[in-house]
């Protein structure tokens, strides 16, 4: 770097007040350093600017721009920052896509505000393409005009706004299509509900007439499963037919347990007590399950002491049947007892099994919604986690307690506590069957009539197959035809079939025609509780589809049995 001449240094000796020769002698190192210092510093600035990622220039706000780095330069499609030095009158067509209306907003808003910051536009390229950037710009205040700018291309984000915007319009059109045509196919339950909100019902009688156009095709696959279980069957059809029948059941119980559900969270079912002996209550459970654990290879063994109880028999069904019905799911080898014990005025209703058993911090997380335990992968997972959920509510309900005894790979016992009473039942014309010894059904003349030719059909099959002679109509004057004269041993019906006619209807006409009680089962897919008061007081038995082949079975002969 060149010294500074003597003028120079007298210069500046008298511009810092240092006049004397001393003074000059000592502090023209520090000066020296201090020019070295600031040209290091304006080489790192220079430096800065050249190198910079954004564009960065420097303009004036009479000449137009001044400086201009690379990456400005690159940025608009220049080789050199030379050629993007425009004059004011340029600037409009040259840079600015909006011209010189643009410029002169961008001009006031400087002189207005001293800065503009986060400005967002398009600067035209050499190729006359744009290019979109946020700019901040700044006008100095000690140099009058000078406006330093720092561009940075957005474009990549505008692109992603753009691209996110489209993907926003093409899901709410397919969220419009998709609406639309679940209102086409959602045509017939607002109908339902039309005619369920203008006639005042409950919520639980309208999810029950929404949910019976599902039961009838699941209640004929599970007929027609049930057929095929039973047969003889080469090895890889079994397994195909039994992966089904679990699909299918899997199905039932998780309609069934949301229709549940929503009733017991609405409070619309209310407690129907009565006084029953505990054998009309366990024995049909014995009778139903029986099959069940046998098919799992397990023992069922039931003990049934001769007490009355107050409860409501459907309810308390309930509970009892998601004890046994998970004691079976969750015991690969062993045996399941259902017993009763004194407890008091209390009666406790019990299910061991020699199953998995539950950890001890786990017992209250089995009663949580869609909750199961050990579950690694939806393979292994049997039901939807819903039963205990439902048993914990109808407990509250009835105000009974359930309690949990485990040990985790010995087993588990479930447990309610039921009112003991003293009184005696009385005698109802609708008796829950109770096991039967043998085999009744062979050669046995049933009726059947539902207004569903796919359930007729799988009906007809199971009943076949269990060696019953089977005759089938969709109404009345088709079963009237039908039986010609001679009566039949047991009347299966729908309860609701076509032009409004009910299966109480139908037991009436063939009992007219034969002058006899002919012993009749009502099968319906109505879950409602006005639909059970109706038929409370018929000399019938009652049954939900999708109807469990074991139970179906257990009722026919109980019956047919009690007939003969």
């Amino acid at each position: 770097m060149k010294r500074p001449s003597d003028d120079q240094r007298d210069a500046l000796t008298g511009l810092l007040g240092l006049g004397s020769h001393s003074a000059r002698k000592s502090h023209y190192p520090e000066l020296l350093a201090r020019l070295e210092e600031l040209e290091t510093e304006r080489n790192r600035y220079k430096w800065l600017f050249e190198h910079a990622v954004h564009g960065i220039f420097q303009a004036s706000l009479q000449q137009g721009l001044r400086a201009a780095n690379p990456a400005l330069a690159r940025m608009l499609g220049y080789d050199s920052p030379q050629d993007c030095l425009w004059s004011l009158t340029d600037l409009a067509s040259h840079l600015f896509a909006g011209g010189a209306a643009e410029l002169v907003e961008i001009r006031r808003a400087l002189q207005r505000e001293g800065g503009l910051f986060g400005y967002e536009t398009r600067l035209v390229r050499k190729d006359g393409s744009h290019v979109d950037v946020l700019m901040n710009l700044l006008l100095k205040p000690d140099e009058e005009g000078l406006v330093e700018g720092f561009v940075a291309d957005i474009t990549e984000r505008i692109l992603a706004q753009q691209r996110l915007q489209t993907l926003n319009d093409e899901l709410e059109q397919r969220v419009l299509e998709r609406t639309r045509e679940l209102q086409g196919l959602n045509e017939q339950l607002r109908e339902a509900r039309d005619a369920a909100e203008a006639a005042n019902l409950s919520k639980d009688k309208y999810l029950a007439a929404a949910s019976h156009d599902l039961l009838q095709p699941l209640n004929a696959a599970r007929l027609l499963v049930s057929t095929l279980r039973e047969r003889e069957l080469p090895g890889s059809e079994k397994q195909l037919v039994e992966r089904t029948h679990q699909a299918l059941e899997g199905a039932e119980d998780l309609l069934t347990d949301l229709l549940d559900i929503s009733k017991l969270d609405q409070s619309a079912i209310k407690p129907d007590l009565d006084t029953y002996a505990l054998e009309d209550v366990l024995g049909p459970l014995a009778s139903e399950f029986q099959s069940v654990a046998e098919a799992a290879g397990l023992g069922l063994r039931v003990r049934i002491p001769h007490l009355c109880i107050r409860t409501d028999f459907r309810l308390l069904t309930r509970i009892l049947r998601n004890f046994l019905s998970n004691a079976c799911r969750y015991t690969e080898r062993g045996r399941i007892l259902l017993g009763a014990r004194r407890c008091g005025d209390r009666l406790r209703l019990e299910v061991w099994d020699t199953g998995r058993g539950i950890p001890a911090d786990k017992l209250e997380a089995i009663f949580l919604e869609f909750n199961q335990l050990d579950v690694g992968r939806a393979a292994e997972r049997k039901g939807v986690g819903l039963g205990l959920a439902i048993v914990d509510r109808i407990a509250s309900m009835l105000e009974y307690r359930v309690q949990v005894r485990s040990q985790p790979g010995r087993g588990s016992v479930f447990s309610i506590d039921v009112p003991l009473v003293q009184a005696q039942p009385q005698a109802r014309a609708n008796p829950e069957p109770r096991p039967v010894t043998g085999d009744p059904l062979p050669g046995q003349r049933l009726l059947v009539v539902d207004n569903e030719p796919g359930i007729l059909e799988s009906m007809s099959a199971l009943l076949a197959q269990w060696g019953c002679q089977v005759l089938t109509a969709t109404d009345v004057d088709g079963a009237l035809e039908a039986l010609g004269e001679q009566a039949p041993d047991l009347i299966l019906v729908d309860y609701h079939l076509d032009h409004g006619v009910v299966g109480c209807d139908l037991i009436q006409a063939v009992r007219q025609r034969f002058a006899r009680e002919l012993p009749a089962v009502i099968i319906t897919a109505d879950r409602s509780d006005q639909c059970r008061r109706k038929l409370q007081d018929l000399s019938v038995p009652l049954l939900n589809k999708p109807v469990k082949p074991g139970k179906l079975r257990a009722v026919i002969s109980q019956l047919i049995g009690k007939a003969g």
